[in-house]
This record gives structure tokens, C-alpha cells and sequence, in this order.
């Protein structure tokens, strides 16, 4: 049943719009990009885990973890090719994402989506079937790229295709997928390592593909945004669109704003020129900073070696991965609070609570290890084990409501129509080198610094939360192409990248185009 409402748009005026079945059905399928990009994030920490899985790949850990009082607790899975396995993901999504831009901006949002998810499935059958660590780190290449696709077109889908009112928490829909394919791994893989004759972790790397094909079947099924279609000069699909989505025949009017925007975003002959611009500065800092800060809470380093890092503090394999279980539980559920908190206590408020949160959990988990766990005992008592646990997931309960789905959410609705295709290639480029660079570094870290890589995190939430207190604006249910006006130019320090006589784009023939009046006879010219 849709529901009716208005959706606001450019100078004050509002937009018919009705939560259809066909926006909601879209949504949940595109945001299955999340559920495979999580499950690839959850299922690599739990077969590393896995004696089967090391004894066959990375024969040098296994009989790490065989000897006793030779190796630091904090040191016997810091192996570099370990870490590989699980980073080469990130740094070929992020190489794919420069391809999956162009895609995006030049054929539309759904045949990413589908070249998402036929890189997905490629990856998890040469993953499932992999003889050497070469196929194996194939097969994570294969995935990244498909991450790299799914990453650049699904929350630009997410964030073209819903009413401006829920929005937000549409959009969260990805990072909730995201969470649920997190559990979805850490379930599997604590089912698949019961497994006798050593093949349970392939039944966990080829499980990789139910959400790979519910994503290219999604991608088949759900309809090209009117964004899109408006861009790629299809203005009659666009507006057939537009009317389905919103459910009324009344859309002259988000037409009209489309048809302007998507005029002046043709101007830009260089969009990544454009967005280092003076008065684009603002958005390409925030969104830079959000997904430098996102990787740097330290969720990524739990997440992805979640049973390895409770195996260090002397867990045991079984309580490990069980462990890993309840905080994946625990992110789902607080992901779904932020869906229903977003539009209606806004981003900045969600940020700074959580970070008081993660900043107290960290510190508290970084005394208890630094005072029980030394680096040839496994002193952590169950009392003490459960604490970590609870702690551990208070922490990771802080970031799914806030970090995690805003980090998405934010740089998604603030870069105007003629940037937000390179915008949002720098803003998955950034998170995917970052995601790297944790993956890659975490093991080697953990060794190093021991308990104090929970106190290097929350230096750097304490950090983050200074940036969002200051310099990062509410941007709660605001139009997109509202922004400008009603964001940037009320801002204390922005506002000064916003003066009126800088503010024109380049055009193909290098002349400026001034945006702020009002075109083609109409009132209500988007103010991208």
C-alpha cells in the first residue's frame, strides 16, 4: 500500500511523492549490493580462523598457532599473505571504481549493479574452488571489482530513487544489508567449521553465492532511476519513471527540476575538475574525511578478524567464532535503529553520541587486555571474557547506528547532480584505499602495539567527533538540490567557499555558467 506525502523540493515548494511497492522493492534489491559486500567482510576473518583453511594455504600460521610460549598471543596470525587475502579485495575494488564511475554516469545505475554481481559470482566460484593461494587471491580480485561496482552505483540508486523525507533511512537499507551479510558469514562459518574432512570453509567462500545472484537478479528486475534517464537524455522514460516511482500523475514540477539539473550537469565537461573547485571543497573534504574517519574507528580490523582476534585473547576457536556471531547480531540491530532515528534526530546527533560510546569502550577494552592478556598467557578469565564481549559489542552497537550507515549517507546526498558521479567515485575510492590499508596493516598492528591498538583507535574517534562537532552541517531532510542554499551557505566556515560570483561551473567550451538564476522560463532552478 503506498503511502502519500509531499516531498520538498527548491525554493520552498513540494513534491507529490508516494512510498510506492516498486520504490520499496527496488530499494531492497539494490541494497543487496550491501548483504554481498558484507558477507565478503565476515567471511574472511572466520576461515582464517579455520586450521583446515591455514594448513592448506598458509601452512607458516598453522604451526604458528600449533606452538606454545614461542609466539606472542597478539603475533601468531600476523602474516603478511594472511593479510592479503583478505586486503586484495579492497585494492581491487578500488582500482575497479574508475571503471564503475564511467559505467555509472554513461549507461546508468542498474548495468553497474548487474556487473557487480556477475563479478561476485566469478569470485566466489574461483574462491569455493581454489587449489593454491593464487586462485584464491584471484577470486578476491574477481570480488573486489564486483565491490567496486556495487559500492559506486547502489547508494547513488538508493539516494535517486527515494522520496526526500525517508531517504535517509532507505539509504541505510545498504549498510543494514551490509550488517546482515556480516552475521550471515559469521553464522555460516561457525556452522562450516563443524565440518569433518576439512572442507568446511569452502562451503563458506561458495555460500558467497546467494547474495551474488540476488543482486544480478535484482539488477535485472529494478528500474532505471529518473536521475539517470534525465542525464542520458531519455526524458520521456524519465518522466514514465518518475510517475511510477512516486505513484501520482502530478511530477511536472520534479520533472521540470530533473530536466534543469541534468542541463546544467551537462555543462561540466570535467566533473573531477569541477569537483576541486572552490565551491565544491566542501563536499569532497567531508566526504574524504568521513571515509578516512569510517575506516578508523577500528570496525573494519573487528569485523573482518573478529574470530581471530578473540582466538588471541585466548577465547578458543568455537567461543570465537561464536563471539563473532553476537557482535554481527549486535550491528544488525543497531543498524535498524539508525534507519528509524536518522530523518527524525538527524546525523550530527547520531555521530556525536556514538562517538562518546566508542571512544569509552575502547579505552575500557584496551586496560582489561593490558592488565590480563600478557603475551605468553591467555589469563582473560570468563568474567573478564564476557565483559570484552559486551564491550566489544557496545562499541560496535555505537558505530552500525552512526558511522557505518552515515558514512554512506552523507556523501551520498550532498554533492550536486553535475559532481555526484565523480564525487561518489572519490568518496569509494577513498574508503576502499583506507580499507586497505586497516586490512592489510591490522595483524602487523595487533603484534606491535598489543592492547594499544584499542587506545590508537580511540584517539582517533576522539578526533573524528571534533570534525562532525564543528565542521560537518545537518543535512536531515533537506532536499539535494537544496543544499547549497540551505547547508553550505548557512555554515559558519563553509560559507565562504560559497560566494555567489565564484559560483559557476565550466562549461564544454571553458565559459561559465552561473547556476543561481533562473533558466529555460521557469521558477525553481535546482541549486546544485
Amino acid at each position: 500500500m503506498a503511502g502519500g506525502g509531499f516531498s520538498a523540493g527548491p525554493d520552498g515548494r513540494e513534491f507529490e511523492a508516494k512510498i510506492t511497492p516498486i520504490v520499496i522493492i527496488s530499494c531492497i534489491m539494490a541494497a543487496t549490493g550491501g548483504l554481498m559486500f558484507g558477507y565478503d567482510v565476515g567471511v574472511s576473518g572466520g576461515v582464517t580462523s579455520m586450521s583446515p583453511f591455514l594448513k592448506k594455504f598458509f601452512p607458516v600460521v598453522y604451526r604458528r598457532t600449533l606452538e606454545q610460549g614461542i609466539n606472542s598471543n597478539y603475533c601468531k596470525y600476523d602474516n603478511q599473505g594472511l593479510q592479503l587475502f583478505t586486503s586484495s579485495l579492497y585494492l581491487a575494488g578500488l582500482t575497479a571504481t574508475f571503471a564503475a564511475s564511467y559505467t555509472t554516469r554513461k549507461f546508468g545505475r542498474r548495468p553497474s549493479m548487474l556487473i557487480a554481481g556477475i563479478f561476485f559470482i566469478g569470485g566466489t566460484i574461483l574462491n569455493a574452488a581454489a587449489q593454491d593461494l593464487a586462485m584464491l587471491i584471484i577470486g578476491r580480485i574477481s570480488l573486489g571489482c564486483g565491490v567496486g561496482f556495487a559500492n559506486q552505483a547502489v547508494p547513488l540508486f538508493l539516494s535517486e530513487i527515494a522520496p526526500t523525507r525517508i531517504r535517509g533511512g532507505l539509504n541505510i537499507l545498504f549498510q543494514l544489508n551490509v550488517t546482515l551479510g556480516i552475521l550471515f558469514a559469521n553464522l555460516v562459518n561457525y556452522g562450516t567449521s563443524k565440518i569433518t574432512g576439512g572442507w568446511g570453509w569452502r562451503v563458506s567462500l561458495g555460500l558467497a553465492g546467494l547474495p551474488a545472484g540476488l543482486l544480478t537478479l535484482g539488477a535485472l528486475l529494478v528500474v532505471e532511476t529518473p536521475n539517470s534517464l534525465v542525464e542520458r537524455g531519455l526524458l520521456d522514460q524519465g518522466k514514465s519513471v518518475l510517475k511510477r516511482i512516486r505513484g501520482t500523475e502530478n511530477v511536472e514540477p520534479e520533472f521540470l527540476d530533473l530536466v534543469e539539473a541534468s542541463r546544467i550537469a551537462k555543462e561540466v565537461k570535467h566533473p573531477f575538475r569541477n569537483l576541486i573547485k572552490r565551491r565544491n571543497r566542501p563536499q569532497l573534504i567531508i566526504a574524504v574525511a568521513l571515509q578516512i574517519f569510517q575506516q578508523f574507528t577500528g570496525i573494519n580490523a573487528i569485523m573482518f578478524y573478529a574470530p581471530v582476534l578473540f582466538d588471541t585473547l585466548g577465547f578458543g576457536n568455537d567461543a570465537s567464532l561464536y563471539s563473532a556471531v553476537i557482535t554481527g547480531a549486535v550491528n544488525v540491530l543497531s543498524t535498524v535503529v539508525s534507519i528509524y532515528s536518522v530523518d527524525k534526530v538527524g546525523r550530527r546527533i547520531l555521530l556525536l553520541q556514538a562517538g562518546v560510546q566508542m571512544f569509552i569502550s575502547q579505552v575500557a577494552i584496551a586496560i582489561i587486555l593490558g592488565i590480563k592478556v600478557k603475551d605468553h598467557s591467555d589469563d582473560l578469565h570468563k568474567g573478564f571474557a564476557i565483559f570484552v564481549v559486551v564491550l566489544i559489542c557496545t562499541y560496535v552497537a555505537a558505530f552500525a547506528w552512526s558511522w557505518g550507515p552515515l558514512g554512506w549517507l552523507i556523501p551520498s546526498e550532498t554533492f550536486p547532480l553535475e559532481t555526484r558521479s565523480a564525487g561518489q567515485s572519490v568518496t569509494v575510492c577513498t574508503n576502499l584505499l583506507f580499507t586497505f590499508v586497516i586490512a592489510q596493516g591490522f595483524l602487523s598492528m595487533l603484534c606491535h602495539f598489543k592492547y594499544g591498538i584499542f587506545l590508537f583507535f580511540s584517539g582517533w574517534v576522539l578526533i573524528m567527533s571534533f570534525f562532525v562537532l564543528f565542521l560537518l552541517p545537518e543535512t536531515k531532510n533537506i532536499p539535494i538540490e537544496e543544499m547549497t542554499e540551505r547547508v553550505w551557505k548557512q555554515h559558519w566556515l563553509w560559507k565562504r567557499f560559497m560566494d555567489d560570483d565564484d559560483y559557476h561551473i565550466e562549461g564544454n567550451n571553458g565559459d561559465g555558467l552561473k547556476k543561481n538564476g533562473h533558466a529555460n522560463g521557469f521558477d525553481g532552478v535546482s541549486q546544485l
